[in-house]
């Protein structure tokens, strides 16, 4: 089993847990669910449900109804999980200003938590 953990940014905002608090009810445990299969398989999630990006950043893949949400994450030491941030999907791009924001948070926790 994998630790998943939310990134926190240094002025206390937690990215995918606001984004989480903002999705309904159903959606929002569709998302854990989903949540639970990275923490489950880690690793070895593929797609449907997982796809690498770049530089060592994942996004896990939510549908629900007709929606589609992505939560960028990373590896780090310890068989732990950080998921940085997430959205609604609308174009079949990944929005670059999305994934240069995961790699920012990515960086950011690296250099805050040199030992991770």
């Amino acid at each position: 089993m994998w630790q998943v953990v939310f990134y926190v940014k240094e002025d206390g905002h937690v990215p995918v847990e606001e984004f989480l608090d903002k999705l309904d009810i159903k959606a929002k445990a569709k998302t854990i669910r989903e949540i639970r299969l990275l923490q489950e398989f880690g690793t070895e999630l593929r797609e449907p449900y997982s796809k690498f990006l770049q530089e060592g950043i994942f996004e896990l893949r939510v549908r629900f109804s007709s929606d589609s949400y992505r939560i960028f994450y990373f590896f780090c030491r310890g068989r732990t999980i950080v998921l940085t941030n997430a959205f609604i999907k609308k174009t079949q791009k990944t929005p670059t200003r999305e994934l240069k924001k995961a790699l920012l948070f990515k960086a950011d926790f690296e250099r805050r938590f040199s030992d991770a």
